[in-house]
């Protein structure tokens, strides 16, 4: 089982995701517990699993609402956005997972892999370096963001 499936299992979405529990095909990364049932969040998580992204974008506004602070799903929102290109929502989202959690793995790979889609090799640099600072460069984080700016070069 590879580490973003064991750290999405390991955040315990909520006693009621038990079923999550199933190798995911994408599985988000540093999802914290959710302290509260959130039916719209596992729906959103299990859409951005199956790649239905615009499925995910039904459910993170609803569980937003519930737990606005969570970092990774502003992250989730966000990935959802970038897959469907609009890019003005997803960096939004992504800026507030930074926001609330400056080390967010997750957050940086993908924001570093959205600037890459809109020509800031720059920006994706820096948080690749953010990463390797955060992380190290052995992290899955690290090496996804890595291996996106190499492929671009």
């Amino acid at each position: 089982m590879n580490s973003r499936r064991r750290s999405l299992l390991a955040a315990g979405v909520c006693a009621a995701a038990v079923a999550l529990h199933h190798a995911p095909a994408v599985a988000y990364v540093d999802l914290p517990p959710v302290t509260v049932p959130n039916a719209d969040a596992e729906s959103a998580l299990r859409a951005l699993e199956d790649g239905l992204w615009l499925r995910a974008l039904d459910g993170f506004p609803a569980a937003l609402a519930l737990q606005p602070s969570n970092p990774a799903f502003h992250g989730g929102a966000g990935f959802a956005y970038r897959k469907l290109g609009r890019m003005d929502p997803s960096f939004r989202h992504y800026r507030e997972a930074l926001a609330i959690d400056p080390n967010h793995r997750g957050a940086h790979e993908y924001i570093g892999e959205a600037c890459l889609a809109v020509g800031e090799k720059d920006k994706a640099r820096e948080h690749l370096e953010r990463l390797e600072a955060t992380c190290g460069r052995g992290c899955d984080e690290y090496r996804g963001l890595a291996a996106v700016i190499a492929a671009a070069r």
